[in-house]
């Protein structure tokens, strides 16, 4: 069997990486930083945040696959109390129900909506203008874009029923998500996979991998565009504002504050997982999706909005703060007519397997990299075997996507 290599150390990376292995593969990771799990590393020091609002769903594939492995660990919930915390801007108001509408609609199969409709569009025609136009915006926690009207129905229609399911799907790894991604390489390495930091792999290294057996790309489409050299590797995703403070705490201070008349969301992730932040004081995250175009302080500004309205007095109670702007690195989004199987394959031919949260599997948010590293991970088996040893999905007891 060929050495397989992987190129990233996120969750796609790692996914794939453990999967190989666990099939007998010789394996070797390579991620450019000095530290692992892209998009999922968390800040070190006294406020342990990740590059904007994170959340495990645990409905999707990738929780039972980290569970049967033990590579969970300890997850939070929202607290009871907290969760009638929950706070909606609705005509410039703050209200603790949604629009019942709103909820009807949540309600709704995905398979119900079409795929070539915009969702505004066919979320009108369900519920009328104003369900819609909340709807859409209500989603956008699970989008990362400005526009979530106007992308395919049965896309947006997934992301709004499940993250208004009743009871949550979100689940939060305590400690952050770096505490999953060092479980994960602790098994991969357990597993005897070679894993190199500060191994930064260019377009002349990646043809040399190549020769040698199956290579796995999980990085960022932008990344892996340039490493392939292929121009056709692009998808639309969002941008969006971020926002990070530390505030000192205060009694009353809403757990989360969805904005229904503009995509937005700012939560206070220390409610459910204390160790975020020290004794006395809550991290709060926030994303507001920006239009081409649009600077950050347009996102920033709607998050000032939000938290005058659900904590009150928060500016003089600031201890810490921290803006930035995702661009591209918020997963894909469809637009009508599209699927996820549209997406850029994970086949990339002669040997080379595409993964990441742009490429073509199915699932919410981080779900996407998940099942596009376990399918890469067993294109690469396949590539890696002789023929006659042919490893199939059906074998590893896996569904394919």
């Amino acid at each position: 069997m060929q050495r397989i290599h992987i190129i990233g150390g996120g969750l796609a990376g790692f996914t794939a990486a453990i999967t190989a292995a666990e099939s007998g593969a010789l394996v070797t990771l390579h991620e450019a930083h000095h530290t692992l799990g892209g998009r999922a590393r968390t800040a070190e020091g006294p406020y342990r945040t990740n590059e904007g609002p994170h959340a495990l769903y645990r409905r999707g594939p990738h929780w039972a696959w980290l569970d049967r492995r033990k590579l969970l660990g300890p997850v939070a919930t929202v607290p009871l109390l907290e969760g009638t915390r929950l706070r909606f801007r609705l005509g410039g108001t703050l209200r603790r129900t949604p629009p019942l509408a709103l909820v009807r609609l949540g309600r709704r199969r995905a398979e119900h909506a079409p795929v070539d409709t915009d969702f505004r569009t066919w979320a009108t025609e369900q519920a009328g203008e104003a369900a819609a136009h909340a709807a859409a915006h209500y989603a956008a926690v699970a989008l990362y874009h400005h526009d979530p009207g106007a992308l395919s129905a049965a896309f947006v229609q997934e992301r709004l029923r499940r993250a208004a399911a009743l009871p949550p799907e979100a689940r939060y790894p305590v400690g952050g998500w770096d505490q999953v991604i060092d479980r994960m390489a602790a098994r991969a390495w357990n597993l005897g996979v070679r894993i190199e930091t500060a191994s930064r792999v260019d377009a002349d290294a990646l043809d040399a991998l190549t020769r040698q057996g199956p290579v796995v790309v999980a990085t960022s489409l932008d990344a892996a565009r340039t490493l392939l050299r292929d121009p056709s590797l692009t998808w639309d995703s969002g941008r969006t504002a971020l926002i990070d403070l530390a505030l000192r705490t205060r009694r009353g201070d809403a757990f989360a504050v969805s904005d229904l008349d503009a995509p937005g969301w700012i939560e206070r992730f220390s409610a459910q997982d204390r160790t975020l932040a020290p004794a006395g004081q809550q991290l709060v995250q926030g994303q507001f999706p920006l239009a081409p175009g649009e600077p950050r302080t347009v996102g920033i500004a709607r998050a000032e909005e939000l938290l005058d309205l659900g904590h009150p007095g928060w500016r003089e109670r600031v201890e810490w703060r921290r803006e930035a702007v995702s661009s591209g690195r918020t997963g894909a989004v469809d637009r009508p007519g599209t699927t996820w199987r549209d997406r850029p394959a994970i086949d990339r031919g002669n040997g080379v397997f595409l993964a990441g949260d742009q490429v073509a599997a199915p699932g919410l948010l981080s779900e996407v990299s998940f099942n596009s590293g376990l399918e890469a991970a067993v294109l690469a088996l396949r590539a890696s075997e002789p023929r006659s040893g042919r490893t199939t999905a059906k074998g590893l007891g896996l569904k394919r996507t």
